[in-house]
């Protein structure tokens, strides 16, 4: 692989014209040049289109027409990247800073298959809400999910040729199935963690609004990965942990 490769970022949209332009700024602004952004629309009646064409953000591939959902929409982002790397930034949410994709390159290599960091909650001004609960691991492995989504997918990127499509079965909760495969398929010896915040996520997505139909999807995800037993424990320490943090 070369030096500098060729990273695909991804955005998924539908009338987002009230956040698309921080995701926008934040892509501007970075210092790595070598990527592609290729945004999925599902045919937005808004601003949307009008402000991601004026941005002139070079190397952008546009698709707006009606589809089946987020993850059929990713899928379909998928399929058009080009680059040696995939990463996902939705509408409103941004990278941390100017030099996010400058380190998440500067660690891609032949021996590599995933790079992620951490994630900062903000609201919609921008302004930040808290650290995200989960931190990411030092080490990642595929046992590493079976105690929840340790690292934000949008964090989360991954070599193209070895990314999996979204299984459409899922509506809300594909993303933690996806990063799972993708950890399978990979060993720990390629996972490579960038130790800072990568992400700033904004803090109204689609699992965020179906958080119970999410839990539901996800502990169905889990035993399908995991086992029924080791699901039942670990769920026993994740209402310890909504205990502590009075989500209960």
């Amino acid at each position: 692989m070369s030096v500098h490769p060729l990273i695909s970022i991804i955005t998924v949209t539908y009338n987002a014209a009230g956040v698309i332009e921080k995701t926008l700024d934040s892509l501007k602004e970075q210092s790595f040049k070598d990527f592609e952004h290729i945004v999925i629309d599902g045919a937005s009646t808004d601003d949307t289109l009008s402000l991601v064409k004026g941005y002139g953000i070079g190397n952008t591939v546009i698709i707006s027409e009606k589809d089946s959902g987020l993850y059929h929409a990713m899928n379909k982002g998928m399929r058009m990247a080009k680059g040696d790397f995939i990463l996902f930034l939705n509408a409103g949410d941004r990278f941390h800073s100017s030099k996010t994709l400058e380190n998440y390159a500067n660690v891609t290599g032949s021996d590599t298959d995933i790079i992620y960091g951490d994630t900062d909650i903000v609201d919609f001004q921008g302004n930040f809400v808290s650290h995200r609960h989960l931190s990411a691991p030092e080490n990642l492995t595929h046992k590493s999910f079976s105690k929840g989504m340790l690292i934000c997918h949008q964090a989360f990127m991954v070599r193209r040729t070895m990314a999996p499509e979204y299984d459409l079965r899922y509506r809300f909760s594909s993303d933690y199935d996806w990063c799972v495969k993708c950890i399978g398929l990979s060993s720990s010896l390629r996972c490579i963690r960038i130790p800072d915040v990568t992400i700033d996520y904004l803090n109204d997505g689609l699992t965020d609004k179906n958080k119970l139909k999410s839990l539901k999807e996800r502990f169905t995800i889990m035993t399908k990965h995991y086992g029924l037993p080791t699901t039942l424990m670990n769920h026993l320490g994740f209402v310890v942990r909504a205990l502590r943090r009075g989500n209960l």
